[in-house]
């Protein structure tokens, strides 16, 4: 089974959201399917692509329902500067 959430397409943004404290892969699915890696420090990242801002408040609340200390929201892909207007 193929989860469109993570078939990258260029057009959503990379994200990643890092936590205090260690949560396990297993609750990938928990965060709409975003990796879930333990950093050095013991804290958590939540890597992958996000379609729109509706599904990253969707994580973010995820996050304060599990009462996580959210620590930063980084975005690792920028998406396409739009054209400058022709002078």
């Amino acid at each position: 089974m193929t989860d469109d959430r993570m078939s990258y397409t260029g057009t959503e943004l990379m994200y990643e959201v890092r936590v205090a404290g260690q949560l396990g892969p297993g609750w990938s699915e928990w965060f709409e399917g975003l990796g879930v890696a333990a950093a050095i420090d013991g804290d958590t990242l939540l890597v992958g692509p996000i379609v729109d801002q509706a599904a990253l408040h969707a994580v973010l609340r995820k996050v304060r329902d599990l009462g996580l200390t959210l620590l930063w929201v980084k975005s690792l892909r920028h998406p396409p500067a739009a054209p400058l207007p022709a002078e």
